[in-house]
């Protein structure tokens, strides 16, 4: 079996699906890529039996077969070389592989193709097709706010929700919820479903942003077929918490800040928090934000004053920092509106103004005990 190919492309569409090979596979077929050819066609998979990702070229081949190649030899081989055809020789009893470019060759020991996993076949799935960019977009603004519990494996992923209307995505880890709405993507039924952290990196690395992206899923997997790439990952079983019940509906504290401005104070003044509970203080009267924050144990302490909008009572509240950067940095608008009803409740964080009309996004952070 021998195919010439060449080396750029390769290294291009290996790169593309290398972040699903894992450093501790269970099975050691797993730490290569499984290459398929048929009709002048190469079909790379690569599997860490939970997330299987392949992307398809084409190649000039007289007959067709499947080898398995060490992965990370093989992309350190192309990443060294200069753009040229490259010619791989597979010998079909021993699967030894030959590589032949301009100037030598080098050989590796390769596998039976038919020792990778399969890939899962799925039957009687549901199928949706969203703009690379919805997708993108949704997994940059909440991925962030996932958990890493692995006592709770469904705050661990993206709750992605279809409806006839619109598509929502949302994410929580108990402290901080991002709730991702579109209403230019819509499914024909409902359904839901919970994405894992490693296909969402995936996806996002991959995206362009002008493609279409055709989603199948069923009860346990998911397949997103893009460009030249399929992705295929099983998803998390479980029921995922219900988020509308904690996103406080009535707020009458509302402050709208600069939005850069804001995360600017909050960076200088964290500096200064305890290292433990990162606890900034919110004091707003008026038309004016004091920003603030001490650590008793080291006597350290800091505060700045910012000019805001300022419609409600007057309130004093607390916040993570880290939460509230991670927001404000996942944020496009030039302003942001935070709504709060008491101190001891979440607080409300949204652009105050979107250039977008199909999109709504709405964080949500708890408050932190203030320290008297």
């Amino acid at each position: 079996m021998n195919f010439i190919v060449s080396s750029t492309n390769l290294l291009r569409h290996l790169q593309s699906i290398s972040g699903v090979l894992s450093t501790s596979n269970t099975l050691p077929i797993l730490d290569n890529f499984l290459f398929s050819i048929s009709d002048n066609q190469l079909i790379i998979s690569a599997s860490d039996l939970e997330t299987t990702m392949q992307t398809t070229m084409e190649v000039e081949a007289t007959e067709s077969g499947k080898v398995a190649i060490p992965a990370k030899m093989l992309l350190d081989v192309l990443k060294n070389l200069p753009d040229q055809p490259c010619t791989f020789k597979i010998d079909p009893a021993t699967f030894g592989v030959e590589i032949v470019y301009d100037n030598g060759k080098s050989k590796m020991v390769g596998f039976n193709g038919e020792e990778f996993p399969k890939t899962p076949s799925i039957e009687n799935s549901t199928s949706i097709r969203i703009s690379g960019e919805i997708i993108s977009s949704a997994i940059n603004k909440t991925l962030f706010a996932a958990g890493n519990d692995d006592l709770r494996p469904v705050m661990s992923g993206v709750y992605c929700q279809f409806s006839p209307s619109d598509i929502t995505f949302v994410a929580t880890d108990a402290h901080k919820l991002v709730r991702y709405r579109r209403t230019d993507g819509q499914a024909t039924g409902g359904s839901a479903f919970i994405l894992p952290k490693k296909p969402l990196n995936l996806l996002k690395s991959n995206l362009r942003g002008d493609e279409e992206v055709l989603v199948e899923y069923t009860d346990s997997n998911a397949i997103f077929t893009f460009n030249d790439i399929i992705l295929m990952c099983r998803l998390i079983d479980g029921k995922y918490p219900n988020y509308e019940a904690v996103i406080p509906k009535e707020n009458p504290n509302i402050l709208i800040i600069d939005r850069v401005q804001f995360l600017g104070a909050i960076r200088r003044v964290s500096i200064f928090a305890n290292k433990t509970t990162h606890q900034v203080k919110l004091k707003i009267a008026g038309s004016e934000l004091n920003i603030s924050a001490e650590d008793l144990d080291f006597s350290n302490e800091a505060n700045e004053r910012l000019t805001c909008h300022y419609d409600g009572t007057d309130i004093e509240i607390a916040f993570n920092s880290r939460f509230l950067m991670e927001m404000l940095n996942n944020i496009d608008a030039p302003e942001v509106k935070i709504a709060m009803s008491e101190p001891s409740r979440a607080g409300l964080l949204m652009p105050n103004t979107s250039d977008n009309e199909h999109e709504d996004i709405l964080m949500l952070v708890m408050p932190v005990m203030i320290n008297r």
